[in-house]
């Protein structure tokens, strides 16, 4: 209790307000209500006054305002415990070591009695019937009245404001989903609709509210969402609408079986030819073998590993894209192979490799529709049933490799459109070498970009020695030449190496010009 005799109970999801005994208080100025909302975010616990300091004003604090925090505790103390003495020590807004404390029960602040009683609409979720997990939903959306913190200033409240807010548009959407299931599509609409125009980039929001006006035998009004929302995402971000949103589409207008949310517990409904693509075709394991001799890049390959990695234990719908650029010759495509390997188990799925000849003659590169042709072959789709356009390629494609592991090596791109249609949705991984650096891939799909040069002079020599057949056992001196006249570059170093080796009959100072030239022509293009 607050006070013997007295009840106190606060509103954060909404304008900040407090009632004592059923009669609302006045609580003061914005900051004051903001200092309020952090100690009732907090009930129970101390918080210090620096803390409060930081929630308040963040980093632009005056000197005074450890004496701000002070003059705003003292005008609460007035406002909640209105007959308490002057120098009487307070009952529900207590002082303590080195900060405060709203000594508050949890249950008399709405957020804490939202984030209660969601949790136990979820915990009932397989464990009571639809309408009573309904009902606990609707009881735990029923505390909202407005924007959380509505008016309140400063960083805490910036951020608890879009904490609650994305918590109450998650439990939105396990509502509808339940709403779904029971048949009351129609009831959905109105909410879907507010919270669409609420937060208009959300796209689990618009797959329902999609779904919902599709039951309801509004096909035309749901596709029109559908084009609404590519449009958006086209105008404000850049993008396409994502695998989920699209396979909906397709789904709608081919009239296929009523569509169901994929990551939920109720299986999605696929797309024609996804189940028999990979019921009886062998996973595609199409990885070359890593380069005999590989050396150094050790910490190129410890950074991207880990980065990699990290993101797919993370899960979620961001799938890992690294691209590894350099120089001709620099042995970008061994390293991606070397990383690839080290790679593989965390991707049961299997292997995509494909060769993508960017750097080749001009027009002999493989375009990406090509390209999407290729792969769906290799994950079973039989070669009469590809789409003819890139646009249907690419969707199949992301539909068939969605909730799967897969490794997709992508060598020798010559820029970021090229590869963008082959960057499925979710649980994968792209990794893809390319002469260009391409900025445009970092900066729109949060690709990690790695540039790799020439080899140092040890690594070079041991690379020789590793191949060239013993030829350069003890052989200092010709062995730096040919480092020098290589230029660091694996390519020519290896070159260099198996000539070495395939002729030990030829005296070994009589090739080093040769590998001048060699370099030469392969840095030409770059």
């Amino acid at each position: 209790m607050a006070t013997a005799g007295a009840s106190l109970h606060i509103r954060l999801l909404g304008p900040v307000r407090a009632w004592r005994n059923g009669m609302e208080v006045a609580l003061g100025p914005p900051k004051q209500r903001a200092v309020l909302a952090l100690l009732a975010s907090r009930a129970g616990d101390v918080v210090g006054v620096e803390n409060i300091v930081d929630a308040v004003w963040g980093g632009v604090a005056p000197q005074t305002a450890a004496n701000g925090v002070h003059t705003y505790v003292a005008g609460l103390r007035r406002a909640l415990e209105p007959g308490r003495g002057r120098r009487a020590a307070g009952a529900v807004l207590t002082s303590e070591s080195g900060g405060y404390c709203l000594r508050l029960d949890p249950a008399d602040v709405d957020a804490k009695l939202f984030v209660q009683c969601l949790g136990e609409a979820r915990k009932s979720r397989g464990e009571v019937n639809t309408e009573v997990k309904l009902r606990l939903y609707e009881k735990a959306l029923s505390f909202w009245q407005g924007e959380a913190l509505h008016g309140v200033p400063g960083p805490f409240a910036l951020m608890e404001r879009a904490r609650l807010r994305d918590l109450r548009l998650t439990a939105l959407e396990e509502w509808a989903l339940d709403m779904l299931s029971v048949g009351r599509h129609a009831d959905l609409v109105p909410d879907l609709t507010g919270a669409v125009t609420e937060e208009p980039l959300r796209e689990k929001l618009r797959w329902l509210l999609i779904v919902a006006l599709y039951r309801g035998g509004r096909q035309a009004h749901a596709l029109r969402v559908y084009e609404e929302t590519r449009e958006l995402l086209r105008r404000d971000l850049g993008i396409e609408p994502g695998a989920d949103l699209r396979d909906l589409y397709h789904q709608i207008l081919s009239g296929r079986p009523e569509p169901r949310l994929p990551g939920t517990d109720t299986a999605p409904v696929p797309l024609a030819g996804r189940r028999s693509a990979f019921r009886d075709t062998p996973k595609p394991v199409q990885l070359p073998s890593s380069a005999r001799g590989f050396v150094g890049r050790a910490k190129e390959l410890a950074w991207l590993e880990e980065v990699v990695s990290g993101e797919s234990a993370r899960g979620g719908a961001t799938t890992p894209v690294a691209v590894v650029d350099g120089p001709a010759g620099a042995g970008k495509t061994a390293f991606v192979l070397q990383l690839a390997h080290r790679l593989v188990d965390r991707f049961p799925d299997g292997q995509l490799y494909v060769d993508l000849r960017g750097s080749g003659p001009e027009g002999r590169a493989v375009s990406a529709g090509d390209a999407l042709g290729q792969v769906l072959v290799s994950l079973g789709v039989d070669s009469s049933r590809i789409p003819a356009g890139p646009a249907a390629r690419a969707t199949l494609y992301r539909s068939l490799l969605h909730g799967q592991k897969m490794l997709v090596v992508l060598d020798d791109a010559y820029g970021a459109d090229q590869l963008r249609p082959l960057i499925p949705r979710g649980s994968s991984c792209v990794l893809a070498t390319s002469r260009q650096r391409l900025s445009g891939l970092a900066a729109r799909d949060g690709a990690h970009l790695v540039t790799i040069g020439p080899l140092d002079d040890e690594e070079s020599a041991r690379l020789l020695a590793d191949l060239s057949g013993g030829r350069l056992e003890a052989q200092e001196a010709l062995t730096a030449h040919l480092v020098a006249q290589c230029g660091g570059l694996p390519l020519a170093l290896r070159v260099a190496a198996e000539r070495l080796a395939a002729h030990p009959g030829v005296p070994l100072s009589a090739p080093a010009g040769q590998y001048a030239a060699e370099r030469v022509r392969l840095t030409a293009s770059w």
